[in-house]
């Protein structure tokens, strides 16, 4: 379906009337632009104020994913930072079972979903969906079955919209984004009646930034380098401080929004240790009752992977759940499974200040590691990478987003 015919009258827009602000509380809400027309096109639905935060700030990640990678991108946001982000590499039979990819036959581009979406599904219930490129219909099956606010994209081809038409009764949130946008060069935003302007970040995120290596390790491999750049692009439209888990292609574990630097390495790392986890042999293995919703599963899998196993196994608990009463995934089997999980990329938006946070991550299968460098202790840092082995570049650049 062409831009134009989606776009209709509604092309020359200035000004979008939203229901409310981020609370119900705050009215009157609105978004416009000062010059020119909106960029984006309501399809259907009726965006808020938070869902077009996340809509906007998610496709520009994916924008310049697919320009830094050449792959379809996508990313699932929740609360202006990403829950998921991923390029569109194919699927294993494991991540497509864990994935509940089902019998859709994966394009690219549902690749791309299907692997930021999976990811942390927790935290992607009820998110707001940026894709890349036209969407088609295979990733319009699988947003089908998701809870989730809304999607923005390029494009949309004519079955896939009618399928996300239909969704929320046909409330769902369809938004078309003008791929050939280009923002002013300042940005401006009020706080307690203050304006705040700055320059727009147009900083370009590729393998330049990689050339630094203060490890004696030295090389990176391509994928190690795609993985790296993924980290970085992911963190750019992170709310700061943040640090970004990455492997084969897709983000397995962001730290978003913590005051301190390690508390991030931590976050990121517990979740990208649970997404390994929900690949070990005894989540594979769970039998969910019939009918189980989506949801409910994926708590229940939250809860056997982390601290409360026991919480799920109690008495009367796990027959609303499980067919089958599962063991008791101990620590030790965590740890041993975890100890599995290799050639994990990180990424950090600021210096990491004290060497825990190099030894959190190697916890969790790093490799190597790209972040800013700048830090008094950086000669600490570099010692804790060369003492496990990991290969450390310093970017020189700097990733808060507020």
């Amino acid at each position: 379906m062409t831009p134009a015919a989606l776009c209709g009258k509604l092309s020359s827009m200035k000004e979008l009337e939203l229901k409310y602000g981020c609370n119900p509380n705050q009215k009157p809400a609105r978004v416009y632009v000062e010059s020119g027309d909106l960029p984006i096109t309501v399809v259907n639905g009726r965006p808020g104020y938070i869902n077009l935060l996340d809509a906007l700030n998610g496709w520009q990640l994916v924008k310049e994913l697919k320009e830094a990678t050449g792959l379809p991108a996508a990313a699932s946001f929740k609360h202006v930072s990403p829950a998921g982000a991923a390029v569109g590499v194919p699927l294993s039979d494991t991540l497509k079972k864990i994935y509940f990819t089902d019998d859709v036959e994966l394009t690219p581009l549902a690749s791309a979903y299907a692997r930021a979406r999976g990811a942390d599904r927790m935290s992607s219930f009820g998110d707001f969906i940026s894709l890349s490129d036209k969407c088609d219909k295979a990733t319009a099956l699988l947003v089908k079955k998701e809870v989730s606010d809304g999607i923005i994209a390029p494009g949309y081809d004519d079955d896939a919209l009618e399928i996300l038409k239909a969704k929320k009764n046909g409330g769902y949130c369809v938004i078309q984004i003008d791929p050939n946008y280009v923002p002013p060069e300042l940005e401006r935003k009020q706080v307690f009646g203050v304006t705040f302007e700055q320059g727009h970040n147009f900083i370009k995120l590729d393998e330049a930034c990689l050339q630094n290596v203060v490890t004696k390790k030295k090389d990176f491999s391509a994928e190690e380098k795609r993985d790296l750049i993924i980290s970085l692009i992911v963190l750019k439209y992170t709310q700061s401080n943040s640090v970004c888990y990455v492997k084969d292609g897709q983000a397995i574990g962001i730290g978003a929004g913590q005051q301190s630097r390690v508390h991030c390495t931590r976050l990121a790392g517990d979740k990208a240790d649970k997404w390994w986890l929900r690949q070990s042999p005894k989540v594979l293995g769970l039998k969910f009752v019939p009918g189980i919703k989506r949801a409910d599963r994926d708590n229940a899998i939250d809860v056997y992977t982390g601290n409360e196993c026991m919480d799920v196994l109690a008495d009367g608990k796990w027959e609303k759940i499980f067919a089958e009463k599962p063991s008791v995934f101990t620590d030790a089997e965590k740890a041993e499974w975890i100890s599995k999980n290799k050639d994990v990329a990180v990424g950090s938006d600021a210096f990491f200040p004290f060497s825990d946070n190099v030894e959190r991550a190697c916890k969790s299968g790093v490799s190597v590691i790209a972040q800013p460098g700048g830090s008094v202790r950086d000669d600490a840092v570099i010692e804790s990478c060369d003492q496990h082995g990991i290969a450390m570049a310093f970017t020189g650049i700097r990733l808060f987003h507020h």
